[in-house]
């Protein structure tokens, strides 16, 4: 199973950058996405096509905290565990810095960040029919991830992300883990999947999660001001029905008790640019 196999699943990820020139550049050449448009203003990123990560050019915006609530990574699922494996050799040869490299029982996960501090994850799924269940919620864990097994599942080296790369899920920085659960679970409709000390995550159609909620840096965090770097908007796509229901909920978009948007589209119309 994919992530986008589900009800519900996460479209492009907007993020407002200091500097768009910089931060586009590294989405295409460090995380291999393929420009799809660009302007002055803003550039969008995908991979086979989809729009994955949609930058807003503003140089006057101030640097987001660590402290405040927010995103905590975009997570970019590749189609395999080789494409992941090529990735880890491609960027073990680049020099490029990793912050973290984790097992999670359910995936396989490598962990960095874009030039303005934006936290990125590159991760492959393990089999659906390997994941473990505790009742009714999915078995994860942070164990250390085997990097050279990995490197070695490579069957080509990396020629960027290829066709079928998707945004597998987001990861955010909250206030407070009821408010999150109020509001990716009651109204955007993702229902809890795992519960982890400090952070809740929430999946549609069975699928270990598209959406995660942690107060490890955050705690106690309010809506974020206006005119701060970082997330801007999460899209959720979603067959009609689906779209239908998120719009008698929320609207036509909604934002969080934080101030992240997330809108709405259907998945006939996601991939059109």
């Amino acid at each position: 199973m994919s992530s986008n196999a589900a009800p519900l699943e996460i479209g492009r990820v907007t993020l407002t950058v200091r500097d768009l020139a910089a931060t586009g550049a590294f989405y295409e050449n460090v995380i291999g996405l393929e420009q799809l448009e660009a302007d002055t203003t803003q550039a969008i990123y995908g991979a086979g096509g989809r729009p994955l990560v949609e930058l807003r050019g503003d140089p006057a915006a101030r640097p987001a905290s660590r402290q405040d609530a927010g995103l905590f990574h975009t997570a970019f699922l590749l189609p395999s565990r080789a494409d992941l494996g090529a990735w880890l050799g491609r960027a073990a040869a680049s020099d490029v810095q990793l912050h973290g490299a984790s097992d999670h029982l359910v995936s396989e996960a490598l962990y960095l960040a874009d030039p303005e501090g934006n936290g990125i994850e590159i991760y492959a799924d393990r089999p659906r029919s390997s994941w473990q269940h505790q009742g009714t919620e999915v078995m994860m864990a942070t164990e250390r991830l085997n990097l050279r097994d990995l490197a070695a599942s490579a069957k080509a080296p990396w020629g960027g992300a290829p066709d079928g790369t998707v945004v597998g899920h987001v990861h955010l920085q909250a206030g407070d883990l009821v408010a999150a659960e109020g509001f990716y679970a009651d109204t955007l409709g993702f229902p809890v999947t795992c519960r982890y000390p400090g952070a809740v995550f929430f999946g549609s159609g069975g699928y270990h999660h598209h959406l995660a909620a942690n107060v490890w840096n955050s705690r106690g965090a309010q809506v974020r001001d206006e005119g701060v770097a970082g997330l801007a908007a999460v899209e959720v796509l979603g067959a009609p029905e689906e779209i239908a229901g998120l719009g008698q909920r929320a609207g036509a978009e909604a934002r969080d008790p934080w101030g992240t948007r997330f809108v709405f589209r259907g998945k006939d119309t996601a991939d059109a640019g």
